[in-house]
């Protein structure tokens, strides 16, 4: 059984009805950091949406107007180089001659056998996947079951834009790196991700909803509680990998165009974890004295200055 199959499994599994809560105000998690002569503007992305959450408030879109050139996480271009999904394969394997099932608990293997084998197929295939993938795989059998999809995440659908208008784009990071930071975190946080995941699906099925009302709602209070201080609680070290290391990496990059008097001002699109806490880009940049304001027209003023 291929990763590709456990993917769909979820689908399947997860295909069932959750309540629907009445839509909040759409408010963008956007921010814009300014010198004497040029901004940044740093928007929060879900990185699988669905076709309700078009079209983007009017804040993004005069961002985007705003901006001669975008930044991401990595460069669009990267994304569908030939050698990105061999890239992908390398990382989610083994590099140590270890197995998933020599690495995962027998509760969590057993759980994990019990999943697999209402498809009809063995946990053999899975043998040289490390938990990291297993549960990315697992993620995005739920998304795929809320209706999110990839096609519609906030940074494709900006890269498509971007490319349509003719403005530039590049990477903060390299496919490479960010590949590296996921393959790095230590084998008992993946595995505790994992079986989190794995004894109550339906519960990470409801966690990804909130998290996608949360950030449709704008509320960076709720998404930096139940996201980004839970992250850094329960997986310090993933934590320290896939946020504040690459926070730490992408900010001279974006000094870097706010020093240049001669570049116009730079949309930069990347996870809402990225944005949130005292890790985030945002409170970084406003410690190192940047004039930094929320752009959000329905958010309460006090709300605003608050971020």
């Amino acid at each position: 059984m291929s990763l590709h199959r456990l993917f769909l499994l979820l689908c399947l599994v997860l295909l069932v009805p959750f309540a629907q809560a009445d839509a909040p105000a759409y408010r963008p998690l956007l921010w814009k950091v300014s010198d004497a002569d040029s901004a940044v503007y740093l928007l929060g992305a879900f990185h699988l949406l669905e076709a309700d959450d078009y079209p983007l408030p009017a804040e993004v879109e005069r961002a985007f107007d705003d901006s001669a050139a975008l930044l991401f996480e990595v460069d669009p271009a990267a994304m569908t180089a030939p050698g990105t999904v061999a890239a992908m394969r390398q990382y989610m394997a083994y590099e140590d001659g270890k197995t998933l099932s020599a690495v995962l608990p027998k509760a969590t293997l057993d759980r994990l056998g019990v999943l697999v084998a209402a498809s009809g197929g063995s946990l053999q295939a899975l043998e040289h996947s490390e938990p990291w993938a297993v549960n990315l795989s697992l993620t995005l059998g739920i998304t795929q079951a809320l209706g999110l999809r990839a096609d519609l995440g906030l940074d494709r659908v900006l890269m498509q834009r971007a490319a349509q208008a003719g403005k530039p784009v590049a990477g903060l990071e390299t496919v490479e790196a960010q590949l590296q930071a996921m393959d790095s975190v230590p084998y008992a946080e993946q595995v505790q991700g994992l079986d989190e995941f794995l004894a109550d699906p339906q519960q990470a099925a409801r966690q990804l909803q909130d998290l996608h009302a949360w950030w449709r709602a704008g509320d960076a209070d709720r998404l930096d509680a139940k996201m980004r201080a839970e992250m850094a609680r329960k997986t310090p070290e993933s934590y320290r990998l896939l946020d504040v290391d690459r926070n730490q990496a992408w900010l001279p990059q974006l000094e870097k165009r706010l020093a240049d008097s001669h570049r116009d001002n730079t949309l930069v699109v990347v996870g809402a974890l990225h944005l949130l806490g005292p890790d985030g880009l945002v409170e970084q940049l406003r410690a190192k004295g940047y004039r930094v304001e929320r752009i959000c027209d329905t958010c309460a003023p006090q709300a605003q200055a608050a971020h």
